[in-house]
């Protein structure tokens, strides 16, 4: 009776183990397909890209013709070194061979976000437009700035804004009366807005020609050529 036991026991031996390897095949089976059903069912969803808006001409102090069919926005920070290298190096041609000649027109968009002075300095110069001296003022604190090309060392101050105001022969109480007031504080924040609407990436420079955006003191013909080709557009 143990012998048939035994026997009986050896004999479905094999069929036990062959049954457990089937289940254990069809729960990895049922396992991997479902966590491929899941990666199917549940698929990753695309990054969503930000809309950014375009720059808009509001109460901005235009440069050149106001028909010209291009415009360019300049967005930039009077603290900035990279600002100053394109104000120097680049700006000055775009005026001559684009802006005097009718072709394009320049707005300066107050991008102060480099701290205190540069917020002063955005202010003084809006000032400065009150007796029709914005772009002259603009000049002027760029070639102070770049004389020693450092940030936050104190030297874009109200003194240094009045020097400016007198040299142009502009009314300087006139000028501090602004300035003191903080008159146009609401302004260059404005501008600010307006450049995290435009922008992924707050940079300075950061150049608009028409629709076309250049972030980077680039040299001239980088400029030229982006001009050129919005030209043939017209």
């Amino acid at each position: 009776m143990e012998e048939k036991t035994k026997e009986q026991k050896d004999y479905l031996l094999p069929y036990s183990i062959l049954i457990a390897a089937i289940l254990i095949a069809g729960a990895l089976i049922y396992s991997t397909g479902a966590k491929n059903t899941k990666t199917a069912d549940q698929k990753e969803e695309a990054p969503k890209t930000a809309e950014f808006s375009k720059p808009q001409i509001d109460d901005d102090v235009v440069l050149g013709d106001p028909n010209a069919p291009i415009t360019i926005f300049i967005f930039s920070d009077y603290q900035c070194p990279f600002c100053g290298k394109f104000f120097k190096e680049t700006e000055s041609l775009i005026r001559k061979n684009y802006v005097e000649t009718g072709k394009a027109k320049m707005v300066l968009k107050d991008l102060a976000f480099l701290g205190p002075e540069s917020t002063a300095a955005a202010q003084a110069a809006e000032c400065a437009r009150d007796q029709g001296k914005y772009w002259q003022y603009h000049d002027a604190l760029f070639n102070e700035e770049i004389k020693d090309d450092q940030e936050h060392n104190g030297n874009l101050n109200r003194n240094l804004f009045k020097k400016i105001a007198s040299d142009l022969k502009m009314n300087t109480d006139e000028f501090l009366s602004c300035f003191d007031s903080k008159k146009y504080e609401n302004e260059v924040q404005k501008d600010i807005e307006e450049a995290k609407s435009v922008m992924e990436r707050i940079s300075t420079p950061t150049i608009f020609i028409n629709d076309k955006m250049i972030q980077g003191a680039y040299p001239y013909s980088v400029f030229s050529q982006a001009i050129d080709e919005a030209l043939t557009k017209k």
